[in-house]
């Protein structure tokens, strides 16, 4: 019934090391883009890291803007440009900089944005970094660049976790928001599924099979250790962690059944949250914490349902289509994502928890596990395109879209982390 406890299905597939550089290939045109330049740094041609090209595509992938092409200008952030130049090339915004190798070795990469259309200076910042920290400064300018045009936060810095299967050999992965910089958290002959983020970021919980059957632990990312927290009879599965990191949701057959629990998040006797004859699985935290949402098909055929953290009774949230799976809730509370099978095939879907309104938002077939950016304004979600495993961004309206995939990779089960502390 779940995809995401699928393992048949995760086992099925053949892949390329997560290491190859990612290729962000963005489509659709979105309704009210802003136009923006980001000029190249200077000095940029000697930087082992295109920096302008890796703000300019955070940015466009956000959905909320569409570059200009500012090749060959010669600009930093001491310039004072002619605006009047940017606007007749249409531009809103402008970005400059530079970036200077120390004598040290380390980087210095300083920028300055402008609002074209009201000729203001809207600031800038500075950074000395090691070369290893470069994609990470860009990172960091394209979400300044972003909150101050958007008034949003974004969320170009943070980090997605991901597994993949190479040959016989699982791996889990931490990997900066484009995709790029991938690091191995854990890796396994057994599979490993339903990495969940803390809402800290600093601890990803995930289910192993090392042992032969599904156990969840609790890795810490920046030291790789880790405490076991569910290894019961039966399996042990589907880890959700409370907004306040004190709690873990989990799938529990210890008393016979696929039923849902909750936990402490350092281990401990588990709490049952319902009595359900029906399978129940893939709990999933609102934002809140009040509420719990998850799969179940009690109904004979798996829905999406909400109940009180705490238990009590359930009270199902999804109407249209008979396969309704794997729910994620946006952290502004608004907007429920999750996967519908609609004549076979299985679609990303949208809906708005207010309203109750619902829209399909991919035309792809194979879609799972979608994850909210911190900021709500994006989805992350694994899919196949043109027969091949593909890790992709999709705005609300499904209007822009991007492909974070390398060649061929089979990647599986995404989750985007928190904004970082």
């Amino acid at each position: 019934m779940s995809r995401r406890g699928a393992v048949a299905a995760l086992a099925a597939g053949v892949g390329v090391p997560a290491l190859a550089q990612f290729r962000v290939e963005i489509t659709g045109v979105g309704l009210t883009q802003l136009p923006i330049a980001i000029a190249p740094l200077r000095g940029e041609a000697q930087s082992p890291q295109k920096i302008s090209a890796i703000v300019q595509a955070d940015l466009e992938r956000s959905g909320r803007f569409i570059g200009v092409d500012a090749t060959g200008v010669a600009l930093d952030e001491t310039s004072r440009p002619d605006l009047s130049q940017w606007r007749q090339r249409k531009a809103d915004a402008l970005s400059t900089g530079s970036v200077t190798r120390l004598a040290d070795g380390r980087f210095d990469v300083r920028f300055r944005l402008w609002d074209v259309v009201k000729g203001q200076d809207l600031g800038g910042q500075s950074f000395v970094v090691t070369q290893g920290d470069l994609r990470l400064v860009a990172h960091r300018i394209a979400d300044f660049i972003y909150e101050k045009l958007t008034g949003e936060r974004g969320v170009f810095s943070t980090r997605i976790a991901y597994v993949t299967k190479v040959g016989a050999r699982y791996s889990l992965w931490v990997a900066d928001a484009d995709g790029e910089n991938a690091q191995s958290a854990l890796s396994s002959p057994e599979p490993i599924i339903s990495p969940a983020w803390s809402p800290t970021g600093t601890q990803l919980a995930y289910v192993s099979f090392e042992s032969r059957k599904p156990v969840v632990y609790v890795h810490d990312v920046a030291t790789g250790r880790r405490r076991l927290i569910a290894n019961f009879r039966g399996s042990n599965s589907a880890p959700a962690w409370s907004p306040d990191g004190r709690t873990l949701a989990v799938t529990l057959s210890r008393d016979g059944g696929s039923q849902l629990y909750t936990i402490d998040a350092n281990g401990g006797e588990p709490r049952r949250l319902m009595q359900s004859s029906g399978i129940d699985t893939e709990p999933a935290y609102s934002s809140d914490g009040r509420s719990i949402y998850f799969v179940s098909d009690r109904g004979g055929s798996p829905q999406i349902y909400r109940v009180g953290a705490s238990g009590g009774n359930a009270e199902r949230v999804t109407f249209s289509g008979n396969y309704n799976i794997s729910p994620a809730v946006s952290p502004d509370g608004q907007w429920l994502a999750y996967v519908s099978r609609v004549g076979g095939a299985f679609k990303l879907h949208v809906m708005d928890l207010k309203s109750g309104t619902t829209s399909a938002i991919t035309d792809t077939s194979d879609d799972e596990t979608p994850s909210f950016a911190p900021n709500s304004k994006l989805i992350l979600y694994a899919t196949q395109q043109q027969g091949r495993e593909a890790l992709m961004t999709t705005t609300l309206d499904g209007k822009i879209k991007a492909r974070l995939a390398g060649q061929g990779g089979d990647i599986r089960e995404p989750d985007w982390g928190p904004f970082q502390k």
